[in-house]
């Protein structure tokens, strides 16, 4: 009974890492390289990211304010999703567009530390940090699809919206609702 949880349980992480007859340490360092990049480079952005305290009245405190705007939203997401997917693309087959792949990562993760750390504050600023965020975690997802469509949707949350939205509405379609 354990060992048949064990092994549905081993089963489950190849299919998810996308690791079916890859070496152990080739998945192992796979983990290791793309969880910490995309650690270093939030580290690295958090590090540089000071609080900018305010005060309401004089003699209150200080009130340190978190960053706010579109960027707060979108990064922590585009962090750990193409994480979970480049950890797929990173054990697909050695192709040119996995290199291709990997290297959009890596672009991401790293743009995405820079937009951190300038934490930008005019709207155009966040505009453009959001645009080329979106942007290359769009090009990242896009190749990774050419290796593993798995792991081109992991990299493409908005994708995974959308199907769920059109399973919804085919199955409303064939139940009449009432006014």
């Amino acid at each position: 009974m354990i060992e048949d949880a064990l092994d549905d349980a081993r089963e489950a992480a190849t299919d998810f890492l996308n690791a079916e007859g890859r070496d152990p340490g080739h998945v192992l360092a796979g983990v290791a390289l793309t969880v910490g990049f995309a650690l270093a480079a939030t580290l690295l952005a958090s590090r540089t990211v000071s609080a900018r305290p305010r005060h309401l009245a004089q003699g209150d405190g200080p009130i340190t304010e978190r960053p706010r705007g579109p960027l707060s939203l979108i990064l922590p997401a585009v962090f750990s999703v193409t994480t979970l997917s480049a950890v797929r693309v990173w054990n697909a087959p050695a192709r040119p567009e996995r290199t291709t792949a990997m290297g959009l990562w890596a672009a991401a993760q790293a743009l995405n530390a820079v937009w951190i750390a300038l934490r930008p504050s005019s709207r155009g600023l966040q505009i453009a940090a959001a645009m080329s965020s979106a942007g290359l975690a769009a090009a990242f997802a896009h190749e990774a699809r050419k290796l593993d469509p798995q792991a081109g949707k992991l990299a493409s949350p908005t994708g995974g919206r959308v199907r769920l939205a059109n399973f919804i509405q085919r199955k409303a379609e064939h139940h009449p609702t009432v006014h």
